[in-house]
């Protein structure tokens, strides 16, 4: 039967995946568009709220004016970003991505800032989609108000089981969610406009309020610019998780950089058509968004107070179309509240690939790069699932402070990759001599540059107006990522050259002699199971040693040693301070001072016990033994295990059953 941890595991993940079937595990475009457009699609949930709170402060003409130009705005960037994408899905389907491309065309420093700014934004996408969706969750359901923290880590907690459960299997889950969000905010806003031009369109539940402007006075000039480039920076959160296709690209059916350039170009079409239905109707039925409704909103001439309950855009949205049918109501809250959280998956797919890919490169732990038993990033789903349930916690899952820092990173993506892209065209350019060829490259080069010159100014936009607001903790957070990855790098540089052999130079030469020990406490059976493997291997020299800390129990071994004959001749060391580490290491060091070219095997009997209690009580003294005598050059150790009962049929878990989630074979922690 195997272990309890061993069953909780098969059946928190699955039966274990053999390699072979990872062709099984790809994902046809019906699947991978939720898998990976769960974010850039919910962002439409939150983004048009942004944008009308920006304006708000500003009062509500200034908003009803300006949100349409904002959106506009925010729609040319998607276009062209989704059409520069488009172009790195096919240039590059190996999986890389952003880092990829930065890589290969502007030099490993420039990856690594992209893959820095990368990793931040996908844990920044987790906290910030399952904060907001707790959030909403919070103004239907009772109990989630006050408990935002615990409800929100609980499904961190159940998105990391799902997605450790394999892609596919994570996209069949999360598959009907993102298709009804979209079905829910395509229909109202296909049933808003069909009511607006015929006149049935009801006011918004915020229409009758007025907006007044923050502090009660007008905002103009160099401060209203700056106000629009605020709005314009926050509208941007409709383009996260763009990239996030460019670095799954290996998880799609083949042909896959066509499979992927129709899921971008799908994702892209799919939220502009939201976002600007959403931006429009709300205009229409006048929906006011504050950031300080208590104060900014004014019915008949006074504030509507703390009792005010002010809804989201599509909240108030949803109770205008679908006045007369309630059941749309309920839909579209359901909905959106379900993909606000599944927008996280995406991030799940994206970090762990990202991760693996670095880890190849020598940039972060080996156990990142290989595949859990579910053929899934397992170490990385984990890492992923710490660092945002981490966020959370310290930010108390506030969406408003976490917003702060989002955006920034995946904007130094873009602007990175489209210039990489820019100088990948230019350089193969330079040896295609086909006149069509060259056309495609040009044209392809000129919506990268545009995508890279557009990219490059939003993002100093956000770094202006979101730097003290917050975004400055994920530059740092970028920057410590960013040398914590070259340290990683160094030290495997390091240690790869430390263990080169020179061939010209260095011969491997067998030891002049191996000088045997066998650690003994008394004559029992692990004893003398060491004590045959000992000499089964033939040292030069062999003998067992014992620390004579109590006199009487070391003279009464000696005294059985010789009346049971054994063969091996037994030394007893010292020990007038009663310390039994020190006395070994002191004598395996003096074998080795005369004779440098000797070689030291301590052979070490050990008890081998079933109950995780049990170790406590048990081989304390040989695993310090162990950890010292390893540090020592020149010395081997070798374990010799005995078998008690209480260990019997333990081996099945570790043994008979596949590794659980932490093996070494899995890539685990």
């Amino acid at each position: 039967m195997p272990g309890t941890g061993s069953l909780f595991k098969r059946v928190l993940v699955g039966r274990a995946m053999r390699s072979d079937k990872l062709g099984d595990t790809l994902l046809p475009k019906r699947l991978a568009l939720p898998i990976f457009a769960s974010d850039a699609l919910s962002s439409v949930a939150y983004a048009p709220d942004e944008i009308m709170l920006m304006l708000g402060l500003a009062g509500g003409a200034f908003a009803m004016t300006h949100s349409w130009q904002i959106t506009i705005a925010v729609v040319l960037v998607m276009v062209v970003v989704v059409a520069s994408y488009r172009q790195n899905v096919r240039a590059y389907p190996s999986g890389g991505g952003d880092y990829e491309v930065a890589t290969v065309n502007l030099g490993p420093k420039a990856g690594l800032t992209v893959a820095s700014a990368l990793l931040v934004d996908y844990v920044l996408t987790v906290a910030v989609s399952v904060s907001s969706g707790v959030q909403n969750a919070g103004t239907v359901l009772g109990f989630v108000r006050g408990n935002e923290v615990p409800v929100a880590v609980g499904l961190i907690v159940f998105l990391t089981a799902m997605n450790l459960r394999g892609v596919r299997e994570s996209g069949k889950a999360f598959a009907v969610p993102v298709y009804a969000f979209m079905l829910a905010i395509i229909g109202m806003g296909i049933f808003g406009f069909i009511q607006h031009f015929t006149g049935s369109l009801t006011p918004s539940e915020s229409a009758d309020l007025v907006l007044v402007p923050e502090g009660g006075e007008e905002i103009t000039g160099v401060a209203a610019a700056f106000l629009l480039l605020r709005a314009f920076s926050s509208g941007c959160a409709a383009l996260t998780g763009v990239e996030a296709i460019s670095n799954g690209v290996p998880a799609f059916k083949k042909p896959k950089s066509d499979n992927a350039a129709t899921t971008l170009l799908l994702m892209g079409s799919i939220s502009i058509a939201m976002l600007a239905s959403i931006i429009t109707l709300s205009n229409w039925t006048g929906i006011k968004i504050a950031e300080d409704p208590a104060t900014q909103l004014l019915r008949d001439g006074q504030p509507v107070g703390d009792d005010y309950v002010q809804h989201t855009a599509i909240g108030q949205l949803a109770t205008s179309v679908f006045a007369n049918l309630p059941v749309g109501i309920v839909f579209v809250s359901i909905v959106t509240g379900l993909i606000l959280i599944l927008a996280a998956n995406t991030a799940f797919n994206g970090f762990p690939v990202l991760g693996s890919i670095l880890a190849r490169d020598g940039y972060l732990p080996r156990q990142l790069y290989t595949r859990g038993d579910r053929l899934a990033f397992s170490n990385g789903i984990l890492i992923l699932a710490a660092a945002a349930i981490l966020l959370v916690v310290v930010f108390r899952a506030n969406v408003n402070a976490l917003l702060q820092l989002y955006i920034v990173g995946v904007f130094v993506s873009f602007t990175t990759s489209q210039t990489g892209m820019v100088r990948h065209w230019t350089r193969l350019l330079r040896l295609e001599r086909d006149p069509k060829e060259r056309g495609r490259m040009m044209r392809s080069r000129v919506i990268n540059g545009v995508g890279a010159a557009m990219s490059a100014t939003v993002l100093i936009v956000v770094l202006i107006t979101k730097f003290q607001a917050g975004a400055r903790y994920a530059i740092i957070a970028m920057a410590v990522l960013f040398v914590l990855m070259l340290g990683i790098r160094r030290h495997y540089d390091r240690v790869r050259k430390e263990l080169e052999i020179d061939w010209d130079v260095e011969r491997p030469m067998l030891p002049s002699h191996v000088h045997a020990i066998v650690c003994v406490s008394k004559v029992h059976k692990p004893t003398m199971r060491a004590l045959a493997y000992a000499r089964a291997n033939r040292p030069s020299y062999l003998e067992a040693i014992v620390v004579d800390v109590d006199h009487e129990e070391t003279q009464a071994l000696i005294d059985e040693w010789d009346r049971r004959q054994i063969p091996v001749p037994l030394k007893a060391l010292s020990s007038p301070y009663r310390q039994i580490t020190r006395p070994i290491l002191d004598y395996v060091r003096s074998i080795r001072s005369g004779n440098p070219r000797d070689i030291v095997t301590v052979y070490l009997p050990e008890y081998v016990l079933g109950r995780w209690w049990e170790q406590v009580l048990h081989n304390q003294s040989a695993l310090r033994l162990k950890a010292r005598l390893l540090f020592t050059p020149g010395v081997m150790v070798v374990s010799v295990p005995w078998q008690l009962q209480s260990s019997e049929g333990a081996e099945r878990e570790w043994i008979d059953e596949p590794p659980v989630s932490g093996s070494v074979r899995g890539g685990n922690l």
